[in-house]
């Protein structure tokens, strides 16, 4: 008999078992994949250590502008994955290390859900027979794949791909048509834009980056035009062909080359076949309904990360795993949704935490807004002489509160954190002129916006 039982070991997964391991409670964890799950494995990890090769490259290649005379650079994308493998293999080794010394029992199944008794609830993996007194589901999401004709067969042949083979590729396509101009989609696309492909990006909507500031969306493909990438906006793909990709926008059909296709329109949660249905937990378009608590709509059982669909982003999974072990053990803790950065890892890279204008002003906030260009700060113009790097600050006027950080330029992945704490903790524009920001860093921009307010 366990106290608690994890289905899934992505970051929610195993996060929450070692914390609640640390905390006494007996515990098993279910992984029928690799732990990390998509985030460690085939998402953010593997992303990043690609980007990173590419920043390199492309500062090579144009390093004269800094007073560097370097010539021979060359990408070596063969190199470049299989660095991405010992970094990933060595961070999955690191979690399993950390279950390990926590204690927790990990089983490299998947797991059914079978039934609830007065005991708990029992789950089953092969022929075995678990039974635990809680239970916490993070099976996290799938890449969702289109109705659109002839994409079965082009996964089937390789032509076509999501970010889990995509991530793999040995080679770098001449012509690469990327469907969709989401966060992932966009990363890739840097990427291979970097490393030599032509790459196009066909999007739905009318502009990039989902819910990014529009502002901040339309620099960033300003800057990746710079670099050559095509995109084609409010157009819809509709057939994928031997070697090539058919798409409408307006009253026109286009069909262009292709020599691989990324398929990036989405991701769904991960809830078929765990017997959910065994229980009676509620879902809604395929999501586990949660509160704010982690809790669903039985008692005992809890999700997080991906499955329930509220905020797809391993940081969110973390602190909601967390949030639901410290529940189970009394401990009141909820997640502050409001509160949650998001980043996009290009270059430059774009992060963002709380309302822009428009949704600030779609509930009710009196807003006033600020933008601040980067060249506030030395630093940012020492690295970056001719960036257009902003910032954009949005504070209710009626109680100085900021509402809402949006940044593109360099180190916004490293900067918004303390934005997040600024929005969490409703800090209000006095209170922030008040700290010391470290002089040079682009993050004193954040403190300029304040007095510009």
């Amino acid at each position: 008999m366990y106290d608690l039982i994890i289905l899934g070991g992505g970051p929610a997964g195993y996060n929450a078992a070692e914390r609640a391991a640390h905390a006494g409670m007996k515990t098993l964890l279910f992984e029928g994949r690799a732990l990390g799950g998509v985030c460690l494995n085939e998402g953010c990890i593997p992303t990043k250590t690609l980007l990173h090769s590419a920043k390199i490259y492309d500062y090579a290649k144009h390093s004269e502008e800094y007073g560097v005379k370097f010539s021979g650079a060359a990408i070596n994308h063969e190199a470049v994955v299989s660095r991405k493998d010992r970094v990933v293999n060595m961070l999955v080794s690191g979690v399993a290390s950390r279950l390990k010394k926590a204690g927790v029992d990990v089983v490299a199944e998947y797991a059914t859900i079978v039934g609830r008794s007065k005991e708990g609830f029992t789950l089953k993996a092969g022929e075995e027979e678990y039974t635990g007194k809680k239970l916490l589901i993070c099976t996290g999401s799938t890449a969702f794949v289109p109705p659109i004709q002839g994409l079965r067969d082009a996964m089937a042949t390789g032509f076509a791909m999501t970010n889990r083979e995509i991530l793999d590729l040995r080679m770098v396509p001449e012509r690469l048509v990327v469907i969709g101009g989401g966060v992932i989609g966009l990363e890739v696309a840097s990427y291979f834009c970097s490393v030599g492909s032509k790459v196009t990006v066909i999007e739905m909507l009318d502009h990039i980056a989902g819910a990014t500031d529009r502002e901040i969306s339309q620099i960033l493909q300003k800057n990746y035009i710079k670099k050559g990438v095509t995109f084609l906006l409010s157009a819809k793909v509709t057939k994928l062909g031997e070697g090539s990709v058919t798409y409408e926008a307006g009253d026109k059909t286009e069909t262009i080359p292709a020599d691989a296709v990324l398929v990036s329109v989405g991701r769904r949660p991960a809830t078929e076949g765990i017997g959910l249905e065994n229980i009676g937990v509620l879902t809604e378009r395929g999501a586990i309904v949660t509160d704010e608590y982690c809790r669903t709509s039985v008692s005992g059982v809890y999700a997080a990360g991906d499955v329930n669909g509220k905020s797809m982003l391993a940081h969110t999974a973390y602190r909601e795993g967390e949030v639901a072990v410290n529940n189970m053990l009394g401990k009141r803790d909820i997640v502050n949704y409001g509160a949650i950065p998001a980043v996009i890892y290009t270059n430059p890279e774009v992060a963002t935490v709380g309302e822009t204008e428009e949704s600030a002003k779609a509930k009710g906030f009196d807003v006033k807004s600020v933008t601040v260009t980067l060249k506030y700060s030395g630093r940012y113009v020492s690295e970056n002489e001719s960036g257009d790097g902003i910032l954009k600050l949005v504070v209710d006027s009626g109680h100085r509160r900021v509402l809402g950080v949006h940044m593109i330029g360099s180190y916004a992945s490293e900067i918004i954190y303390g934005a997040a704490m600024m929005v969490d903790l409703e800090m209000r524009v006095e209170q922030i002129k008040q700290l010391v920001f470290p002089h040079p860093t682009v993050g004193e921009v954040i403190r300029e916006a304040m007095f510009m307010v």
